[in-house]
């Protein structure tokens, strides 16, 4: 199928974008890597009046380390995350998971901005950010605002932006000597979307593991974070976090419910045993 008839316009700043989305009438969409938006362009499950292209938009790209933070701006490719040694230093749970996202092809093309906002639950770095108690900063008619990622995903592709709003940039702490990632997802076939995925951080301690955030995607809505699981895995027993897993996936095409909560057990078995691995 082709798109229904749009309009187009490339913004020239930032500011130039917020004012396209807000100064159409109908509903405008933003272009930038456009790795989900032109399918479902394309299969006519979206029709927007204008498009803003906002790849041409300065400083809405790039990685920096500063202040004890990892900063990426919204336009940065998923090939660029991959290829960099600051993510594979100071973030590697977002090292871990690039590998996991759809073709080289796609992650080319896709960004990180497009990623977030686009919100499909089965989506790696949605989780990933939760995971990392990250933030994203997003700017709009009254200016800018940074909100949490544990409150900017609302539900099932909807999160905290509003129609006019642009994400900008998203942060998170760069990794510690302590920190611990595990990453893993089951999928079909390598590129597709996952059935379940499971993103985790814990700081290591004599004790054992602290700090514990595992967040799940593709078994509901929004990333899910199961807290009961991350207390018994804190406790150190892995079969005790298996069967604290408080998770009620929906059926889909892919698998039943059942079965998705089963594959959640077998993963984060998985990932259990990363977070015991000593950092290189």
């Amino acid at each position: 199928m082709k798109p229904a008839a749009f309009a187009y316009a490339k913004a020239r700043s930032l500011d130039d974008a917020i004012a396209l989305l807000g100064g159409h009438k109908g509903e405008a969409k933003l272009l930038a890597g456009g790795q989900s938006l032109i399918a479902t362009l394309n299969m006519r499950l979206s029709s927007p009046s204008l498009l803003v292209d906002i790849n041409g938009v300065a400083g809405l790209d790039g990685i920096s380390v500063k202040g004890g933070m990892v900063e990426i701006g919204a336009l940065t490719r998923h090939a660029a995350l991959e290829r960099s040694a600051d993510i594979a230093r100071h973030a590697p749970l977002i090292a871990r998971a690039m590998p996991h996202i759809a073709h080289p092809a796609i992650r080319n093309r896709g960004t990180i901005g497009g990623s977030l906002a686009y919100a499909d639950p089965a989506a790696e770095l949605p989780a990933c950010l939760v995971a990392l108690d990250g933030e994203i900063d997003i700017a709009g008619p009254k200016g800018k605002r940074t909100v949490k990622a544990g409150d900017f995903f609302k539900g099932l592709f909807e999160t905290a932006l509003g129609p006019h709003d642009v994400l900008s940039a998203v942060r998170f702490p760069v990794a510690a000597a302590d920190t611990r990632v595990g990453f893993a997802e089951l999928a079909r076939r390598h590129g597709d979307y996952a059935m379940v995925g499971l993103a985790a951080v814990a700081k290591a301690g004599g004790k054992g593991l602290s700090d514990v955030r595992l967040v799940y995607f593709g078994v509901g809505a929004t990333p899910v974070r199961v807290r009961a699981a991350e207390a018994a895995l804190t406790g150190g027993s892995i079969e005790e976090a298996v069967k604290a897993l408080d998770l009620d996936p929906p059926d889909d095409i892919q698998a039943t419910g059942a079965v998705k909560k089963h594959l959640a057990g077998v993963l984060l078995r998985r990932v259990a045993k990363q977070l015991a691995e000593v950092r290189a």
